[in-house]
């Protein structure tokens, strides 16, 4: 008879997350009942409660963990120029969402919820990469209330492109989903008035 392996608490945490995430991924939240990811980790539901002591928890926890995945992917690099870290960014997340479907699905549906404790989730993950991009724009500087409402909307944007072409159309190469996604967001910028528009905007087009 074959011994289970046991796992330490961090582990077996990061197994059922894992688990969850294909059940929350593929069926709408109401549908979704975590005691199938103690049966499918082979688990006593006491033992999933002890992590996660109801359905909510469990969502908000994995909804966690996918905006730090996301955070950690998207990293901005420094050491290079405007356009250079935006196309980086760009195609840096939607490898992610390539790669972390179940995630990137995860969010999609949070975005939906309703929920508050979701929504601030989601809130604080988006101003995080909304600082890092107004960081880049208008480095050292209060960004233009315009400003900051047209990266903010693109980011609602780009998260919608992503998950549509993560899960719908992944056959669409990478360079050119990135490549309208940048531009999106250069077009946006560039439909400010003069003194909403940041001053590397022309680095941002002409690379």
């Amino acid at each position: 008879m074959a011994t289970r392996t046991r796992l330490s608490p961090e582990q077996r945490r990061d197994q059922l997350l894992t688990l969850g995430a294909q059940l929350f991924a593929t069926q709408p939240y109401e549908d979704v009942h975590i005691e199938r990811v103690a049966e499918m980790a082979e688990v006593s539901r006491g033992l999933l409660y002890h992590y996660f002591p109801n359905k909510r928890a469990f969502f908000a926890a994995l909804l966690a963990q996918a905006a730090e995945q996301l955070a950690q992917a998207t990293t901005p690099k420094p050491d290079v120029g405007p356009r250079e870290q935006l196309l980086d960014g760009v195609e840096s997340y939607l490898r992610h969402c390539a790669a972390n479907r179940l995630g990137v699905s995860t969010i999609h549906r949070g975005a939906a919820s309703g929920d508050p404790e979701i929504e601030a989730i989601l809130e604080e993950s988006t101003r995080l990469h909304e600082d890092r991009i107004l960081t880049v724009l208008v480095p050292g500087q209060e960004p233009h209330p315009l400003l900051t409402l047209a990266v903010r909307g693109w980011l609602l944007h780009l998260r919608t492109v992503g998950h549509e072409w993560a899960t719908t159309a992944p056959d669409v190469p990478v360079d050119e989903v990135r490549d309208m996604c940048a531009g999106a967001l250069v077009g946006a910028l560039e439909a400010l008035p003069p003194e909403g528009r940041p001053a590397v905007l022309a680095s941002l087009i002409s690379g």
